[in-house]
């Protein structure tokens, strides 16, 4: 394989894993955000996506990050009913951000980039050792 095309794939994973983990930290940071008027929605999940495109100057399928989309799942309530924010039955809204399920997806997102970035240097050992070969 092509060092450089395998360099310009590791890399595109790098930088998308990189996006997504961005998305899922601020998902972790606002998951005890309560609406700030009765009645306003929270925080609301974001859900990152990845997506592949042929890149013709590599010559080679990368991946890059592609549209967030946003969590439908209903909101969590909890019983506070001296909060602004509280309806008229004293409940409030919270994000429907799930901090065991953001947690995995990190994990995840965090492991996908290691493997990227071993696949980066893996392939500068390779080239290093060629250019000690060609040297010689």
């Amino acid at each position: 394989m092509d060092f450089l095309k395998s360099l310009g794939i590791a890399a595109s994973g790098l930088k998308a894993q990189s996006g997504r983990m961005r998305i899922i930290a601020e998902n972790i940071a606002n998951a005890d955000s309560a609406a700030k008027t009765a009645g306003g929605e929270p925080y609301r999940r974001k859900i990152p996506t990845l997506t592949s495109r042929f890149d013709s100057e590599l010559g080679a399928t990368i991946v890059d990050t592609g549209r967030v989309r946003r969590d439908q799942a209903p909101f969590r309530t909890k019983y506070d009913p001296g909060n602004p924010a509280a309806n008229e039955r004293g409940e409030i809204s919270l994000p429907n951000v799930n901090g065991l399920i953001e947690n995995m997806d990190m994990r995840e997102a965090q492991r996908s980039y290691e493997a990227n970035l071993n696949m980066v240097t893996a392939t500068r050992r390779m080239i290093s050792k060629t250019l000690e070969i060609l040297k010689a």
